[in-house]
């Protein structure tokens, strides 16, 4: 039983950390986690313009933005992201080991049905994401700003008898980042750079199953429950450039990786067989580590003004998601350090827009998006349900006066259904490993988002 002993508490470490790339990676408003809703008037033209226009509104996707202002500009707007999907059970099964038990006898190697609510209805949240910032030219040629985002931020929510339970339970993840920046302008040019500032907070669960099946006079077969949260601050830059004349606004930036350190602590309870509970797989630790890195991203844009009233614009992003490829733990105890494999592969955004200036009060735009999915088949789990998606959007801008106005804005996210494929597994590298033979499909995904916003120059 010693030995049984060690090798049921290492299980539990292990899994009850993997849980932490799961809980990282959820399934957001764009390509995996990525967060893009921050501004209302870039939600407006399906972020088709935002590297190459100039103001405080762009300079999360491009600090070279605030270079060439004439005045103090300043922006704040709330975006509401209203998801709907489900994730449906095609024939998920849990493989148990073999196992001798003294005094009990072998119990043979089984697989048997996940069982659990087969159907979960809209498991990833509402989300409500502000955002805000200003700039203020400081000389004729210096400017400095400064926006505050949340670019990785859900939630979700899986019933406790979820076909899922295994891999999601409850996830809530949020992501606050600071960029101040500075900019140089010259004639039409200007350049720009910042550093990014990350804070990371994160609680996440999901549910354990019992090595054992359920043996009358021995044990209930009981599932048990771990529940982790961790924080950490990281640090990244942004580097860009833009040019504009009377015809064209041209634009690049770079937004660096980053990577981030969680440190927090781990709870596991509600195994009640008794050799588990001998074993100590319910347990409580402190000071475990889970290391990720978020992808850097590379923007390219032109804006042509065809007359002065309106402006088409286009858009491509590269996203280094090859960057997420392991979340890496550590300070496990007596569990060695681990690394459990992610495998993104690095994807595409495109989006063309356009700008439609009515009157001087009133200027509508609109702009569609196809987003790809960094995931590869064989690894999307339940928390990550993503897949490729279309964003078709439109907006409006009233300016109330000459300095203020009011920034309206409405889009359709279309996300392609996709398998949930992703195989898992408890108490790995033992005599107890528990494998999740996980089969699913995130049907009829799709997202509706609202954003509102104001902003002021003077």
């Amino acid at each position: 039983m010693k030995l049984t002993r060690t090798l049921a508490r290492r299980g539990a470490s292990l899994a009850t950390l993997a849980v932490v790339g799961a809980a990282i990676a959820g399934p957001a408003h764009a390509a995996a986690f990525y967060l893009q809703e921050q501004s209302t008037v870039a939600v407006g033209r399906a972020f088709s313009g935002e590297v190459s226009e100039q103001g405080a509104q762009q300079q999360w996707w491009n600090p070279a933005a605030v270079g060439g202002i004439s005045g103090y500009q300043s922006y704040a707007g709330v975006t509401a992201i209203l998801p709907h999907s489900n994730s449906v059970n095609t024939g998920t099964l849990v493989a148990r080991p073999a196992f001798a038990i003294p005094g009990v006898g072998s119990i043979p190697a089984s697989i048997a049905s996940v069982g659990g609510e087969q159907n979960q209805h809209n498991p990833v949240n509402n989300g409500y994401l502000p955002n805000g910032g200003f700039a203020v030219p400081i000389t004729d040629h210096v400017a400095f700003g400064f926006t505050a985002t949340s670019p990785y931020s859900f939630t979700t929510n899986y019933d406790n008898n979820s076909w899922a339970r295994y891999s999601a339970d409850k996830t809530r993840l949020r992501t606050y980042d600071l960029q101040p920046v500075l900019a140089y302008s010259t004639g039409g040019l200007s350049i720009g750079a910042g550093p990014n500032v990350e804070y990371v907070r994160a609680t996440f669960s999901n549910y354990l199953p019992d090595p054992l099946p359920a043996i009358p006079g021995l044990n209930a077969g009981n599932d048990g429950h771990q529940y982790l949260k961790g924080d950490g601050w990281d640090v990244g830059y942004s580097l860009g450039f833009q040019y504009h004349n009377d015809k064209v606004d041209i634009g690049a930036s770079y937004k660096s990786k980053i990577k981030h350190t969680l440190k927090g602590n781990l709870i596991v309870d509600g195994f009640t067989d008794p050799v588990l509970v001998a074993s100590g797989a319910n347990m409580t630790a402190k000071g475990a580590k889970a290391q990720f890195t978020t992808p850097w991203q590379v923007n390219l844009g032109m804006r042509y003004h065809v007359t002065p009233a309106f402006t088409v614009e286009g858009q491509i992003t590269r996203f280094g998601w090859s960057e997420f490829s392991s979340i890496n733990l550590s300070s496990l105890g007596s569990t060695p350090n681990q690394s459990l494999p992610e495998d993104y592969k690095n994807t595409f955004s495109y989006a063309l827009g356009f700008d439609y200036v009515i009157s001087p009060m009133f200027t509508v735009r609109g702009g569609v998006q196809r987003d790809l999915s960094p995931i590869v088949d064989g690894e999307r789990d339940p928390r990550v349900p993503d897949g490729p998606r279309w964003n078709f959007a439109t907006g409006a801008t009233v300016n109330l006066t000459q300095r203020m106005g009011l920034d309206l804005a409405a889009s359709y996210d279309k996300i392609h259904s996709e398998a949930i494929d992703k195989t898992t597994a408890a108490f790995v590298g033992t005599p107890l490993q528990t494998v999740i033979l996980t089969s699913g499909e995130s049907k009829n995904a799709r997202a509706l988002v609202f954003s509102v916003g104001g902003h002021m120059s003077f």
